[in-house]
C-alpha cells in the first residue's frame, strides 16, 4: 500500500466515530417561547426602550417628585410672576402658584385620562369587534355599522357637547373619549379576528366542544393580543392629545382640577409676557405623546414575526 493509499485511510481508535458518518450532536440552546421572542425584539429597539425610560422617568416625577416637591398643587406663594429660578424651576404665574407643581399635578391627571381611555376603549372595542369576526354574517353587519355610525361622529364637537353636559372632572372627559375612541379597535380587532377564526386550533376547539365565549376569549382574544397593545399605546397618546385640546376649548378638565390641557389653555393669553408658563407643560405634553407613539412603534415591531430587520 502507498503513502497516499495510507493517508486516505481513516484512523479508528476504540469506539470512535470513522469519518464520513453521521456525528451526532446534542444542541444546548434553550427553546425561547413566543413571548420570549417578542421581548427580545422589543429589547432590541432602541428608541422604544429610550422612550420607555423616559416615560418612566417622567411618571415617577409626576408622582413621586410631586408629592416630595416643596409647594402644592394650589399653593399660593408671594411669587408673583417670577421666571425659572432655583426655587420655581418653572416659574410662578401671576397668582404666585409655583408653575412646576401645576405641570406635575397637570401630568398626573392628564395621565390618568390617557390610561383610563386606553383601558376602557381597548376592552370594550375588542370584545365588540371580536364577537363581530367570530359570528360573522348579520351579527357582525349590525355590529359594525354601529361601529362605523360612531367613527362617523366630529370627535372634538362630540366630545367637547359631552363633556360640557356631563361636568368636567377627569374621569367624566376619560368616559366621554373612551366612549368615542372604542369604534377604533373594534375595526382592528375584527379584522384580526376574522383572520384567525379559520386556523386549524379554532376547528379543533369547536370539534371538543367549546364553547363560544370560550373561544373568544381564551383563543382570540389572547393571539390577537399584539395588535390590540399596540393599538392600546396609540389610544394613550390620542387620549393626551384630545384632553388637551377639549381644555384648551374649555370642555374638558375644569378648576380646581388641572391638566396639561388646562394649563396651556389658561397660559395662551401671557405667551409673550410670561413665555414659561406655555412651554413647559407644552413640552410635557410633546414628551409624553413622543414616548409613547415610539414605545407602540416599538411593540409593533415586536410582534411582527416577519420583521427582518429591527428598526433602531
Amino acid at each position: 500500500m502507498s503513502d497516499t493509499d495510507e493517508k486516505a485511510t481513516p484512523a479508528t481508535t476504540g469506539d470512535t466515530t470513522t469519518a464520513g458518518s453521521t456525528v451526532d450532536r446534542e444542541f444546548t440552546v434553550e427553546e425561547r417561547s413566543q413571548a420570549q421572542l417578542v421581548f427580545r425584539r422589543f429589547l432590541a429597539h432602541r428608541a422604544a426602550m429610550v422612550s420607555l425610560v423616559v416615560l418612566v422617568l417622567l411618571i415617577l416625577l409626576a408622582y413621586v417628585g410631586g408629592a416630595l416637591w416643596r409647594y402644592d398643587v394650589g399653593e399660593i406663594t408671594p411669587d408673583n410672576s417670577v421666571p425659572p429660578s432655583f426655587d420655581h424651576p418653572f416659574g410662578t404665574d401671576a397668582v404666585g402658584k409655583d408653575q412646576f407643581a401645576q405641570v406635575l399635578g397637570g401630568t398626573r391627571i392628564s395621565l390618568q385620562v390617557s390610561v383610563m381611555v386606553a383601558i376602557l376603549a381597548t376592552f370594550v372595542g375588542t370584545l365588540w369587534g371580536s364577537v363581530a369576526g367570530y359570528f360573522g354574517g348579520r351579527t357582525d353587519t349590525i355590529m359594525m355599522r354601529i361601529a362605523d355610525l360612531i367613527l362617523t361622529l366630529p370627535l372634538i364637537a362630540v366630545a367637547a357637547m359631552l363633556a360640557h353636559n356631563f361636568g368636567g372632572t377627569w374621569y367624566l372627559i376619560g368616559l366621554v373619549i373612551a366612549g368615542l375612541y372604542w369604534a377604533y379597535v373594534s375595526r382592528v380587532a375584527r379584522g384580526v379576528v376574522l383572520s384567525l377564526r379559520e386556523k386549524e386550533y379554532i376547528e379543533a376547539a369547536k370539534a371538543l366542544g367549546a364553547s363560544d365565549t370560550r373561544i373568544i376569549l381564551r383563543h382570540l382574544v389572547p393571539n390577537a393580543l399584539g395588535s390590540i397593545l399596540v393599538n392600546l399605546t396609540i389610544l394613550v397618546a390620542l387620549a393626551i392629545l384630545l384632553e388637551t385640546a377639549l381644555s384648551y376649548l374649555g370642555f374638558g378638565v375644569q378648576v380646581p382640577d388641572t391638566s396639561l390641557g388646562l394649563l396651556v389653555s389658561e397660559a395662551q393669553t401671557a405667551l409673550t409676557t410670561r413665555p414659561w408658563l406655555f412651554y413647559f407643560p407644552g413640552l410635557f405634553i410633546i414628551i409624553i405623546a413622543l414616548t409613547i407613539n415610539f414605545i407602540g412603534d416599538g411593540l409593533r415591531d415586536a410582534f411582527d414575526p416577519q420583521q427582518t430587520k429591527v428598526r433602531q
